[in-house]
């Protein structure tokens, strides 16, 4: 596996159940053969997603803005601050610099990015986020004109084309 350096995001953007979590399962193992891959998923809908009572979820409640768990198999952290109250916007991202200014999601998703470059990876599939001003490709029958950033595919196209113009993007973050 060759580790590409630099900080590459690409979105999916499509109605629900137009295929958008099948094309992640599909181009996430063939972008990881060439450097690290996260993903970011939209939920627009509140959901819990630790369970009330377990440790981890007394110390949210007891006031972490941050509660990091660590299993044998698994690290995960859950933040108190998601789209309702994200952090200040980060410099240095690119097309998201001057969009997330005024837009509480894009403020989000600007951080969790920042976090994700911080972390070293290569790559990140993003589903949802269809105002983001990214690279996009369109999954299902989603209008071009639906979306914030340039159309780069579609669900549709080969795989390998598509994780070829993944790799081809332009670096949100160059760390060469």
């Amino acid at each position: 596996m060759s580790q590409e350096p630099s900080f590459r995001v690409v979105c999916l953007a499509g109605p629900s159940d137009s295929g958008k979590t099948t094309l992640v399962e599909r181009l996430v193992p063939r972008l990881a053969d060439h450097g690290r891959v996260a993903t970011v998923k939209s939920i627009h809908h509140d959901i819990e997603i630790d369970t009330p009572g377990a440790d981890t979820h007394r110390h949210r409640t007891a006031g972490a803005e941050t509660v990091v768990g660590v299993t044998p198999e698994l690290t995960f952290d859950i933040s108190t601050r998601g789209k309702r109250d994200p952090p200040d916007r980060p410099d240095g991202l690119g097309p998201l610099e001057g969009a997330a200014d005024d837009d509480p999601e894009l403020r989000a998703l600007a951080s969790t990015l920042e976090r994700l470059e911080d972390r070293g990876y290569a790559f990140v599939v993003v589903e949802g986020f269809a105002a983001a001003p990214l690279p996009t490709i369109l999954v299902g029958d989603r209008d071009p004109s639906a979306v914030g950033g340039p159309v780069v595919g579609r669900g549709a196209d080969d795989l390998e084309g598509l994780v070829e113009t993944v790799r081809g993007l332009e670096p949100l973050v160059d760390r060469e």
